[in-house]
């Protein structure tokens, strides 16, 4: 897999079926290893080792609906009080991270309202605070370590 601007992590990978897979130490089972889901636990891994965001505060691939639509987002992060914190939109490294993407994870945030959004491809990585009552984001240098 390509290499990612972040720190470097071990995995447990393994091939089974012709298929490379990561073990998920959150979900605690192996996933199929897509460009995508090496950014997720890659970014995981970061919150957790260089951020100090506890993994009972993380959920991964959590379910919403919007607009009678299933969704979901790649990373929520709660707050010590059970709330919304942090959303993180992970693409692949080969996906430009354009507009539509901060469309997309805002329009989570209308459901979710979270402090903070991130979205990264593995090589970028955009931090923002949600400025609710302009009805913005600012965008910032980088997400701030667990309280």
């Amino acid at each position: 897999m390509q290499e990612l601007n972040l720190p470097f992590f071990q995995f447990k990978i393994k091939n089974k079926e012709n298929k490379t897979l990561i073990f998920d130490s959150l979900r605690k089972k192996y996933l199929v290893l897509t460009p995508e889901e090496w950014v997720r636990q890659h970014f995981v891994k970061y919150l957790i080792d260089h951020k100090k965001y506890p993994t009972t505060l993380i959920a991964l691939e959590k379910q919403l609906v919007i607009n009678n639509r299933k969704k979901r987002t790649d990373i929520l992060i709660f707050d010590a009080n059970g709330k919304h914190d942090i959303i993180v939109e992970c693409k692949a490294p080969s996906i430009k991270i354009t507009q539509d993407t901060f469309d997309q994870i805002a329009r989570y945030n209308l459901k979710l309202r979270a402090n903070y959004l991130i979205v990264t491809n593995g090589l970028e990585h955009f931090y923002c605070k949600m400025d609710f009552d302009n009805e913005t984001y600012i965008f910032l240098k980088d997400i701030p370590n667990y309280k």
